[in-house]
């Protein structure tokens, strides 16, 4: 498993337009927004943070998530196509070891993602905070990826190669906006402000605004990412069961 895992890393590093939309792109929102759109000092109303810091994680996590459903869902539906994986179906590698080291993949392609937003805040917008508050803002983030890799495993496994990048955005950029990583869910119209505290892009990002904050995560962020990343795991666990019998 090791050396599957640095393999499917090292693939995907090599793929320039991932780096440009779960890098680049991600930073470039962040420069806009917060000095376009946002006052210096200017705070975020009910959170006690700088909107520098607010949008900080909002577009770290953005990246983060972008990073975990591409180096899952669209390679994992162009391999199904292209016969990789069965191939590896000859090898000792069992189904659940495949999608472990897929969802493995998105969590460690995340960091950089999160890492390169937090230093261009810390560089740009003055935004300090303790070593370990940021040790721990970029793991646990990271970690709250486990989600979404797990989603972007089963639109792999359930799509064709020709339609996995489009549906894998039909999922994001919703998850995103009502997640309040756009915008603050505040400003959402209500039926969304109620959905977000159940979607997993928002619990994401409030674990995130807590760290900054200098508060534990809560319970209900943890349980409900929980929840999702087990419902999504067992999804594609599934799928991807079904699709390489089926190959």
């Amino acid at each position: 498993m090791p050396a599957y895992l640095r393999l499917e890393i090292l693939r995907t590093l090599r793929d320039r337009r991932f780096l440009f939309f779960t890098l680049a792109f991600p930073v470039c929102l962040f420069l806009l927004f917060s000095t376009v759109f946002a006052a210096p000092g200017e705070t975020e109303p009910g959170t006690g943070l700088t909107v520098a810091q607010y949008m900080m994680v909002a577009f770290g996590s953005y990246g983060a998530i972008g990073a975990s459903l591409n180096a899952t869902g669209p390679r994992l539906a162009a391999e199904l196509d292209g016969g990789w994986l069965r191939q590896l179906r000859v090898t000792p590698l069992a189904a659940w070891k495949v999608v472990t080291v897929r969802i493995a993949t998105a969590l460690v392609l995340a960091l950089p993602s999160l890492a390169l937003v937090a230093l261009t805040a810390a560089l740009t917008q003055d935004v300090r905070l303790p070593v370990g508050r940021w040790i721990a803002l970029l793991v646990l983030l990271s970690v709250a990826t486990l989600p979404f890799a797990a989603l972007g495993t089963l639109v792999g496994a359930t799509v064709k190669a020709d339609t996995a990048q489009p549906a894998t955005l039909m999922v994001y950029l919703p998850m995103a906006v009502v997640g309040g990583l756009w915008l603050p869910v505040s400003q959402l119209p209500d039926f969304l402000r109620t959905l977000a505290p159940w979607t997993p892009a928002n619990r994401m990002a409030e674990i995130g605004w807590d760290l900054v904050g200098g508060h534990a995560p809560s319970a209900a962020a943890v349980a409900v990412l929980a929840a999702w990343t087990a419902a999504f795991g067992a999804l594609a666990l599934l799928g991807y069961r079904r699709v390489t019998v089926a190959s």
